[in-house]
């Protein structure tokens, strides 16, 4: 969906995905180590509302990241994003982005995170017929089980919240 920004130009509205996050780069969104999402395969063009299914230790679907316009670059280009935030991790970045010969991938920066009490896989698979845990991402526009299972979620208290650092 387009709508209109403060100055009249056009916006795109944020594409609402699940998707999943390990804890040790989710804690260090909290701690401003991690400024940008990094993927080897996304949806593009548009910002994204991220609802996160934490995998571990307790599996849950726990925050919303706010993403904003992805950035399309090689891995080599997009791992100086990375090192620029948190010296040492550029390596890393590049290695993932690059493995089995990929040439292009994604950082979207991370503008907003809030988190909520969340769900379990328990109660999500008693919200969802079927729960398997998001491998990749989810589009939750056209899954009618996970778009009410994300409006519950935003209809809880933020426990938490920080905005880009």
């Amino acid at each position: 969906m387009v709508h209109e920004s403060l100055f009249g130009l056009p916006e795109l509205s944020p594409v609402p995905v699940v998707m999943s996050l390990d804890a040790q780069w989710y804690e260090r969104m909290w701690s401003g180590g991690k400024t940008h999402e990094f993927r080897r395969r996304f949806p593009t063009g548009a910002p994204a509302q991220w609802f996160v299914y934490l995998t571990g230790p307790e599996p849950r679907l726990c925050a919303v990241i706010d993403l904003g316009t992805p950035i399309e670059g090689s891995p080599r280009e997009l791992a100086r994003i990375a090192e620029r935030a948190s010296p040492g991790e550029g390596t890393l970045v590049e290695e993932y982005l690059a493995r089995g010969g990929r040439e292009v991938g994604y950082a979207m920066p991370i503008l907003r995170v809030r988190e909520f009490a969340g769900f379990t896989d328990t109660d999500l698979d008693r919200m969802l017929d079927g729960f398997r845990p998001p491998e990749g991402h989810v589009l939750v526009k056209g899954h009618v089980g996970w778009r009410a299972v994300c409006d519950r979620l935003l209809s809880g208290a933020v426990v938490r919240e920080t905005t880009a650092y």
